[in-house]
């Protein structure tokens, strides 16, 4: 059984909107796979608690790394430029995913929290 947002009875539409902003990623954070595809030091300053380490050079190269490819993947970075990259590389691998449109700068504006490895709150590096 797929665990894709689309088979729940909403539309492509209504999923892409929800899932490129901040707001409607935190409505479906627990339901999709999040992707950070920063570089370490950033990752490290401040992620999206359960996210997934995955720089862009990464994914460029070909590594899809431990993405599960039947769930909904939603792809970040700090302003959404090298996420917008990252989305289209793994749609063309076959994931459902979408861009976090204004990134984690937006994440963070909006007073969504940030974790660092050790639990404390992060910040967008």
């Amino acid at each position: 059984m797929s665990t894709r947002l689309v088979g729940f009875g909403t539309t492509m539409s209504d999923v892409a909107t929800d899932l490129t902003t901040s707001r409607g990623l935190a409505q479906h954070v627990d339901e999709v796979q999040v992707v950070d595809c920063r570089e370490p030091y950033e990752w490290h300053a401040g992620r999206i608690e359960g996210s997934i380490h995955l720089p862009l050079n990464s994914i460029l190269a070909g590594s899809t790394g431990q993405l599960d490819p039947t769930k909904t993947t939603v792809v970040v970075c700090r302003s959404g430029s090298r996420s917008e990259l990252a989305t289209l590389m793994l749609q063309a691998r076959g994931f459902e995913a979408f861009n976090l449109a204004r990134g984690l700068e937006e994440w963070a504006a909006e007073g969504l929290p940030l974790a660092t490895p050790d639990g404390q709150a992060g910040h967008v590096a």
